[in-house]
């Protein structure tokens, strides 16, 4: 008689990643913290398409008729606004999540391209500002390494009140990433984890923000823009605010956007997609009659030169890159650049308990690539020349990307792709971009098909 078939039928609401959370959080009584951005499925920009030039649009030659990628940031207040080559511009990521020779080589990098580089929590370093041409200093709810001093001397700065992977979270520094250096920029015992604010200890709401960026203005002589940085929940609300309270500059961070360090809970489960949130900003600002006076930065999951042009062509001015600048520097290979040959890193993943290609352990100082690291030997694995020349690589290609795109939906200027250049594969990415459902005319929710 033959046995019966082991049945390996997977539970929907219990599969194996939920039993594991369930056993993990039985054995430990601890919620898991990691790096990285969120692992789910969202929609996203891949769920929009492009209509093309045909015989209704007339397209342009690339290789004869130019396409100006120009980006002008802070034209509302600031006696200075910022100037750049490309509206592709690298988040915050702190000194301390990342290691100096990173900070310098996102700087190299940045200035060689023609745009901007972020400082991120806890201050400013000399490698960075010395690299960066354009160099904004971030203003968060910790303060630390807060100093009037390099205020001055950024090109912007900017008002951190949320963060895409965390929105209504503070900041995380485990201890074994505070270092000497990083303890002494942030006024911290060194070796101790140092978890952040989640809100600014000077105020609680609008108002207050709107005199803390006139207390900004008054220190730069009004020279500077001044951005604010929301993380993406309720954004349209959000914007109106930030600009009610006179920002020159909205950045708005959808949940994938990554992070040094934090719950797993807030990285998976709070905010909403970029490619909501864009449609909800840009709509708050044409509400006010401000689209175009305030300029507007999406972050959060943008990866290549076809997730630019869509959110250009959705309304932003510009976009912020943080884990696609991190993998072009060589997160997650398989190997590092040192003393002229590439070595193995396949160990130091084992280690870790993960491999290449799965990593998300930033926040144990241990990066085996030598990126989001303090550890003195580690982050000798990425030099700034190695790290600057694959960055700029990898900018140059996304905005190669971008303006092969405006050509072929006919614009000599990629400020000028806009929404009716794309339709949506997806009932979903219809509904939260507000763009017809390819093949039709009808937007869910808007009008009738």
């Amino acid at each position: 008689m033959s046995e019966k078939p082991i049945s390996r039928e997977e539970s929907f609401g219990y599969d194996r990643k939920t039993i594991d959370y369930i056993r993990n959080a039985a054995a430990h009584g601890l919620y898991e913290i990691r790096g990285m951005g969120a692992k789910r499925k969202l929609p996203n920009f891949d769920d929009l398409v492009f209509l093309g030039a045909s015989l209704s649009r007339y397209a342009l030659e690339g290789y004869r008729e130019k396409c100006s990628t120009k980006t002008i940031l802070g034209t509302r207040y600031a006696k200075k606004p910022i100037e750049l080559d490309i509206p592709i511009t690298i988040a915050g990521m702190s000194f301390g999540s990342l290691s100096a020779n990173v900070k310098e080589a996102l700087g190299r990098a940045a200035t060689e391209v023609g745009t901007s580089t972020t400082t991120g929590d806890g201050g400013m370093t000399p490698e960075e500002r010395q690299s960066s041409k354009t160099l904004v200093y971030q203003c968060l709810p910790s303060r630390y390494g807060f100093n009037p001093d390099d205020v001055r001397r950024a090109d912007a700065i900017e008002v951190v009140i949320g963060q895409g992977a965390k929105p209504g979270g503070g900041g995380m520094l485990l201890g074994q990433k505070v270092s000497a250096r990083v303890a002494g920029m942030r006024t911290l015992p060194e070796g101790i984890d140092q978890r952040s604010a989640c809100r600014h200890p000077d105020w609680t709401g609008p108002d207050d923000l709107a005199i803390k960026i006139q207390e900004l203005r008054e220190m730069t002589d009004w020279e500077k823009p001044i951005y604010v940085k929301v993380g993406a929940t309720r954004t349209f609300n959000d914007v109106k605010l930030a600009v009610h309270a006179g920002a020159d500059v909205v950045v708005v961070d959808g949940m994938q956007g990554g992070t040094a360090a934090t719950q797993t809970c807030f990285i998976e489960h709070i905010g909403i997609p970029t490619l909501a949130a864009v449609r909800q900003a840009v709509d708050a600002l044409e509400d006010l009659d401000m689209k175009g006076k305030v300029q507007l930065i999406v972050s959060g999951g943008i990866r290549t030169g076809p997730d630019v042009a869509k959110a250009l062509a959705m309304g932003a001015d510009a976009v912020a890159i943080g884990q696609g600048v991190l993998i072009a520097l060589g997160c997650n290979h398989d190997s590092y650049f040192q003393n002229g040959e590439h070595r193995p890193a396949s160990a130091d993943y084992s280690a870790l308990g993960t491999a290449p290609g799965f990593c998300h352990h930033c926040h144990t100082g241990k990066c085996p690539v030598g990126i989001t690291t303090q550890d003195a030997m580690l982050e000798q694995r990425l030099t700034p020349e190695f790290g600057a020349k694959h960055l700029k690589n990898y900018l140059k290609t996304l905005n190669m990307e971008l303006t092969t795109i405006a050509r072929a939906c006919g614009k000599q200027n990629v400020h000028h792709l806009e929404r009716e250049d794309l339709v949506a594969l997806t009932l979903e990415a219809a509904a939260m971009a507000k763009v017809p459902l390819a093949g039709t005319s009808w937007i869910p929710g808007v009008g009738n098909i």
